[in-house]
């Protein structure tokens, strides 16, 4: 039995799935025939491009961890991961605010010690991603991209190359 193929990101959903798993995207009939979605990227791979983001750490201090939005709708902005626990979610108290349906109001946490960085997904709806792959609890190396509901947030060290 084949699924339904999401006609914005090529992903392949079960049958009966209103909207897609990945980017969730109205699927079927339900869509709006009126509107369309374009995404740039290499319809092979299925990778989708994402604007080059400038992002300046001169004034962050070395070996503390940075958060930089390039998907949702604070792109391009810096998050500084000066706190031991970061919360993030779209609980209105939360350390990092993500609002977006997609977020769980409290979906995951970034906690520090010392120079190393790991991410906890907090009981998610829609899981958190650590470089595509969905996780529980993972490490955060320099160069990482970490996926929270549509957002996605590359982590980035001040001072590592």
């Amino acid at each position: 039995m084949s699924g339904v193929t999401c006609p914005s990101c090529g992903h392949e959903n079960t049958v009966g799935s209103r909207f897609c798993s990945s980017c969730g995207t109205p699927l079927g009939e339900d869509r709006d025939a009126t509107t369309i979605t374009y995404v740039s990227g290499d319809p092979e791979t299925g990778e989708v491009a994402v604007p080059e983001v400038e992002v300046d750490l001169s004034d962050v201090p070395a070996g503390t961890g940075v958060l930089v939005v390039t998907r949702g709708e604070a792109a391009g902005s810096r998050i500084l991961l000066d706190l031991p626990t970061t919360l993030a979610g779209r609980h209105p108290d939360s350390d990092l605010f993500l609002d977006d349906i997609t977020v769980s109001r409290r979906h995951a946490e970034i906690v520090r010690d010392g120079d190393t960085y790991r991410v906890r997904d907090a009981g998610s709806l829609n899981g958190t991603y650590v470089n595509r792959e969905r996780i529980e609890e993972a490490a955060l190396t320099h160069g990482d991209v970490l996926q929270v509901g549509k957002y996605k947030l590359h982590f980035l060290i001040a001072g590592a190359s």
